[in-house]
């Protein structure tokens, strides 16, 4: 028996099925969506959509073989740095 459309694995997911690939909450996966930290994504009408392959290699930017290893990328958490968003300091706001 051949495997039709419906049995075939979906090549786009949304945020919460998305999630669940790369092991995060949905809500994390929009934070990094936010921040510009996350994996590609497009938008087909208001509804955003990962492609497998993005994730896919979102994931393999982590990927390391040792915690030594120099060579491997860091992937950023889902906040926004201090660079990029300064009125996020971490610290209480200045008294004139």
């Amino acid at each position: 028996m051949s495997k039709g459309p419906a049995d075939a694995h979906p090549k786009y997911l949304t945020t919460k099925e998305a999630a669940r690939v790369v092991g995060l909450c949905p809500r994390t996966l929009e934070k990094h969506r936010t921040y510009g930290t996350g994996p590609r994504y497009s938008k087909v009408g208001g509804r955003v959509l990962y492609s497998i392959d993005d994730l896919k290699a979102w994931i393999e930017m982590g990927a390391r073989s040792s915690t030594s290893d120099a060579n491997a990328a860091t992937l950023p958490p889902a906040k926004p740095h201090a660079a990029r968003a300064p009125a996020y300091s971490g610290g209480r706001p200045r008294q004139s």
